[in-house]
């Protein structure tokens, strides 16, 4: 074992940084200039044992605590943060690329949900049925399942991890998170915050790593759940694989979520809408809306009319850019993938309205932008329809009436996230009901539930059958123990004594 250099990022075991067994290193780059600057430790399974071996001795102790103090522990948590968010957005924006605000935006998110963790006493009670028989009492209790361990995606650094470990850690687990290798020093961040919050050493602990460390994440058996976020074939090779182990799995994947334009929808708030919907944080994110299906022939065209002048006018930046609606993409593969995406749907031809390769930016050209892209007259058919892009691309999907449009997001693969944009409230209830997709919007482009209800898609989004944060989240993080009680007053004959007590 050795400790890194001083630009390196060692995993956080124990409460302790910068120690690593790794033989091996990722890059991590400032998306802005396209340079290295920090490398991260690829770890082994030696590392996760130690990390599992330091929540196996913690766990019990945590366990015990009473809820209303570990929720005190939250309440440090939030105040730490925010405390240092500028320190946390800058580095979050050095290595993700996307812009000040956003990055504030990925911490605020993560903080609702510790927010709502700081409730946990409430959210943990169980029930209760007083004279379920002859003097008999029936109640249930909340109990974690020990470790737990949650693997993030690069375009939320702060808020995924916070949804998964807040509520894992709030009623009782001990937790190991995996973050992406891209981006990893703001978790890290927050696990010393943690800590400083006064989480006891070894119940938050970060493990760096590819697939090694996913498969010795999933394989390990002390521990009992995996979270995870990313794409779909990974979060369906996450789920098979964890379920094949005996482990309690979520696995959220990929989106093409949609946004259906009613003739009869303010097409100004929409445009707004889709500029920050379909282009903000660069398009990295599942729940950004990259397809909006205009309804009948004369919509397309206003909307299409409106959509351009709009286009044309985002400020694409570098993150600390004030005045930028967007920064670069990760990295030089993703924006060569994005661009390679572009190309296809030119080749599968559909309309290239506003062609955002090739850009570069003054002083940054090897930083990893890519403009702002449109597509117009996109076709089911087409592979760029049917796939998630997860870059700064918009495509047009026309549809002569309420029934297609309702159709497009229904038969995707995907399932995430949904938005319709209507004056007329009988569309939009008849829509919500019946749309094949788990979270839907109401001229709301980003329909993100808040923390105390939970996120999750259907299809292809999401493997498992419980939901991210929320009082879902608080199921999958806990295991439901029933105790059915009797204190007996010395007067039983014994004649029931093969009769079940609760019928009696």
């Amino acid at each position: 074992m050795r400790r890194v250099a001083v630009h390196d990022i060692g995993h956080y075991i124990a409460g302790g940084a910068g120690e690593t067994e790794a033989a091996r290193y990722g890059d991590v780059f400032d998306p802005n200039s396209g340079k290295v600057q920090k490398r991260v430790a690829l770890g082994t399974a030696a590392d996760l044992d130690r990390a599992v071996a330091a929540a196996e001795a913690a766990q019990p102790a945590w366990a015990a605590v009473n809820p209303q103090r570990r929720a005190r522990v939250m309440f440090k948590f939030k105040e730490l943060v925010e405390a240092n968010m500028e320190e946390l957005a800058h580095t979050l924006a050095s290595e993700h690329g996307k812009v000040i605000a956003d990055a504030r935006g990925d911490l605020m998110r993560g903080l609702d949900v510790i927010e709502f963790c700081c409730g946990i006493p409430h959210a943990m009670k169980g029930e209760f049925t007083h004279g379920a028989g002859p003097g008999i009492d029936v109640w249930s209790m909340r109990q974690p399942l020990g470790i737990g361990a949650g693997i993030t995606p690069f375009n939320f650094p702060a808020m995924i991890p916070m949804w998964m470990f807040g509520v894992a850690i709030a009623v009782g687990n001990a937790f190991i998170l995996k973050p992406s290798e891209r981006d990893p020093s703001v978790p890290v961040r927050l696990a010393e915050l943690m800590r400083e919050a006064g989480l006891p050493e070894g119940i938050l602990q970060v493990v760096h790593g590819d697939k090694e460390m996913v498969d010795a994440i999933l394989d390990h058996p002390a521990i009992a759940a995996v979270s995870f976020v990313g794409s779909s074939d990974i979060a369906h090779y996450v789920y098979s694989r964890g379920v094949a182990a005996g482990k309690r799995v979520q696995a959220m994947g990929g989106a093409k979520n949609h946004g259906i334009v009613m003739p009869d929808a303010d097409l100004d708030q929409v445009v707004n809408d889709l500029s920050g919907a379909a282009f903000g944080s660069a398009g990295e994110r599942c729940m950004a809306l990259p397809v909006v299906v205009p309804v009948g022939e004369e919509t397309a065209e206003r909307l299409r009319a409106k959509l351009i002048p709009a286009i044309n006018a985002l400020r694409v930046g570098v993150s600390t850019d004030p005045e930028a609606h967007y920064g670069p993409v990760i990295n030089a593969a993703h924006k060569a993938k994005v661009e390679n995406y572009i190309q296809m749907g030119v080749d599968e031809g559909a309309e290239l309205v506003v062609d955002g390769r090739g850009f570069t930016l003054q002083g940054h050209e090897k930083g990893f932008f890519v403009g702002p892209t449109l597509f117009d007259r996109v076709t089911t058919k087409m592979k760029t329809y049917q796939e998630e892009i997860f870059g700064p691309v918009l495509q047009i999907v026309r549809a002569h009436d309420f029934e297609e449009a309702l159709r497009l997001p229904s038969e995707h693969q995907y399932g995430n996230g949904v938005a319709i944009f209507t004056r007329n409230g009988h569309a939009a209830r008849e829509f919500a009901a019946r749309v094949n997709v788990g979270m839907v919007g109401i001229n709301v482009p980003i329909p993100v539930p808040v923390a105390y209800h939970t996120f999750g898609g259907w299809k292809r989004s999401a493997f498992g059958d419980t939901n991210q944060h929320g009082m879902e989240g608080v199921k999958f993080w806990t295991k439901v123990k029933t105790v059915t009680g009797r204190w007996p007053d010395g007067s039983a004959s014994g004649d029931n004594a093969f009769v079940i007590p609760t019928m009696g």
